[in-house]
């Protein structure tokens, strides 16, 4: 996460080959460049949902 960034509330995925951003309500990927396997960092995200939407409102200051 940039907690400087803008909404909605999304983390970042780096990759050797590329990069994404994906929401955090929806795990809906909003960006992406390059080529980078995303599995891995979906299944964390939705196990840990709770974690990353209660450390973007507590680092962002946005409280989405």
């Amino acid at each position: 996460m940039f907690f400087a960034d803008h909404v909605p509330p999304h983390f970042h995925v780096l990759g050797r080959e590329g990069a994404a951003q994906v929401r955090i309500d929806t795990l809906e990927v909003i960006a992406s460049s390059g080529r980078i396997d995303l599995a891995e960092a979906l299944a964390w995200a939705a196990e840990n949902r709770s974690l990353l939407e209660a450390k973007w409102a507590e680092y962002s200051g946005d409280g989405q």
